[in-house]
């Protein structure tokens, strides 16, 4: 029997739901995905939660742990769940990270940044407080720490929330002998937490605030908060880096000797703010001055690069992948997509791996985004990635095909809703570009998910004569599971992102491996 290409085609963001709470999948006009839908075997399959390794249901997927589930067809503990367990049991205070931290700052300044949150996507805000009290309990006389806002991954004004929890516990925790307060914020999407070197500027404006204590000052993170709100009317994921000072002076630059921990789980948002700790050589921006401090992150965000050099607790060690499979089986594969989720193809997918294992049999090509705000260009690089995707089809090189399309995610992200709208349906004009590229080239496609995003809008109401606020983080719905060009019968069972890899490997005509979940195809 002829060997037929298989194509994955990763939607990203694209959640199914009968639910309308400013739905843009159910809204948007989606001839292809609508037909695929009606006329393919298809089902929905989870796409968070315990299925991708996380907690518990109530914690929504990622585009990292959704990659790493559909690279590598099983289920390990991720993100929040690795973090939770080490703390629970107080390996991350054995760890060598924790001790070098904490040893070498002890005549000065212990400084914690991340995300302030309980999003469970990039940090959790539990993490946070047990770290700060096992600080002082160790004996650490001063802590600074450096929030960075949400509204993205939990509601967008919620910030003062976990601000209120956090000067809680700082108030409760503070005496003559431990000096702890913020030191400088912002939100994610202005400072510090870029990824993919999409806008290094970024970063550079969150070495600014937090290392040399540059920005606009106030009193309190509070007053921060409150004032950018009134003069701006921007969510928290937009408000400008600041710094609080007392009688002008900033209360937490960061200065040699001092130690400083990326308190983020989640990788790729934390790569390019460790490189500026982490490198001596360091050339994306003047960073004016460079302290010489400990740095280290929550986990190692980048196992191959050695991104940061130190951490405290150990990734998931994730063995057994569809792409290791496949080199084995000498198929050659091929993976696309634009800057935005180019790592989610290639890295997240090979097992947090930055390197190929066969640099012969597997082709990676990057389409480089605009640096813009995605709402002002939702179709974003959609075409551009078809059009080498179509060529990678056209070819006859490649039996594994994989491509992912950022829109539903990237611009469901930004809380607009007509925006979010033409970024379904410039992913839906897309598709019918790849279907006639697999007819020509008797191709099998396989339509996916990696999680929700544009499926839910806008935040549920509280009480009916709430005004609706618009949703910028992930869902909770399962995503569309569809094969098309195929005569292939859906098998019975709940299927997850972790039984892809195994349909895949049927669909190429080998027996999935007996690490894998099974396969969703009878």
């Amino acid at each position: 029997m002829e060997q037929r290409p298989v194509v994955l085609v990763v939607m990203d963001g694209i959640g199914i739901t009968d639910k309308d709470n400013g739905n843009a999948v159910m809204h948007a006009y989606k001839p292809q995905l609508d037909y695929l839908m009606s006329n393919c075997p298809n089902t929905t399959i989870k796409a968070h939660g315990v299925a991708v390794g996380l907690p518990s249901d109530a914690d929504m997927g990622n585009s990292e742990v959704g990659h790493n589930a559909l690279g590598c067809g099983q289920i390990y503990s991720q993100g929040a769940k690795l973090v939770n367990e080490s703390i629970e049991t107080g390996a991350i205070y054995e760890s060598e990270a924790w001790k070098g931290a904490v040893n070498h700052c002890k005549d000065h300044t212990l400084h914690f940044l991340g995300l302030l949150s309980d999003g469970n996507v990039h940090s959790h805000i539990n993490h946070l407080i047990a770290m700060l009290k096992q600080a002082k309990n160790e004996g650490i006389k001063r802590v600074r720490v450096h929030a960075l806002l949400d509204g993205r991954d939990v509601p967008e004004t919620s910030a003062l929330i976990y601000v209120d929890q956090l000067e809680k516990v700082l108030d409760e925790l503070r005496d003559d002998n431990f000096d702890c307060m913020i030191a400088s914020g912002g939100g994610r999407m202005v400072i510090t937490m870029d990824r993919y070197e999409a806008n290094w500027k970024m970063v550079e404006e969150g070495w600014h605030i937090h290392v040399l204590g540059e920005g606009r000052q106030f009193a309190s993170c509070k007053e921060a908060i409150e004032t950018y709100r009134q003069e701006l009317g921007c969510s928290d994921q937009d408000l400008p880096g600041f710094v609080i000072a007392k009688d002008g002076k900033p209360v937490g630059t960061i200065e040699d000797g001092d130690s400083v921990i990326l308190y983020n789980f989640r990788g790729d948002r934390a790569i390019e703010i460790s490189k500026a700790f982490d490198s001596k050589d360091f050339k994306e921006f003047d960073r004016v001055r460079y302290p010489e401090v400990y740095y280290c992150g929550m986990l190692q965000y980048d196992g191959d690069l050695k991104i940061p050099n130190k951490f405290l607790v150990e990734p998931p060690h994730i063995k057994n992948t569809l792409s290791e499979f496949l080199v084995n089986k000498n198929v050659k594969s091929y993976a696309v997509s634009e800057t935005q989720k180019y790592g989610h193809v290639t890295y997240f997918w090979n097992g947090n791996r930055s390197e190929k294992f066969d640099e012969n049999l597997e082709v990676w090509e990057e389409v480089p985004s605009d640096v813009i705000p995605f709402e002002q260009r939702p179709w974003m690089k959609a075409a551009e990635v078809t059009d080498k995707l179509v060529a990678a089809i056209e070819s006859g090189e490649y039996k594994f095909i994989r491509c992912n399309y950022p829109n539903g995610d990237m611009v469901g992200h930004t809380g607009n809703y007509e925006a979010t709208l033409i970024g379904v349906e410039a992913v839906d004009l897309q598709l019918k570009r790849v279907m006639d590229a697999c007819d020509k080239a008797n191709a099998i496609l396989i339509v996916t998910a990696d999680h929700g995003n544009a499926d839910e809008m806008l935040e549920k109401k509280k009480k009916p004569e709430d005004k609706a606020k618009p949703k910028t983080s992930h869902t909770l719905n399962p995503v569309p599971f569809i094969i098309y060009n195929a005569d292939v019968e859906i098998a019975e069972g709940e299927f997850g992102l972790s039984n892809v890899a195994s349909t895949v490997a049927k669909l190429l005509g080998y027996e999935p491996m007996k690490e894998w979940n099974p396969s969703i195809i009878k």
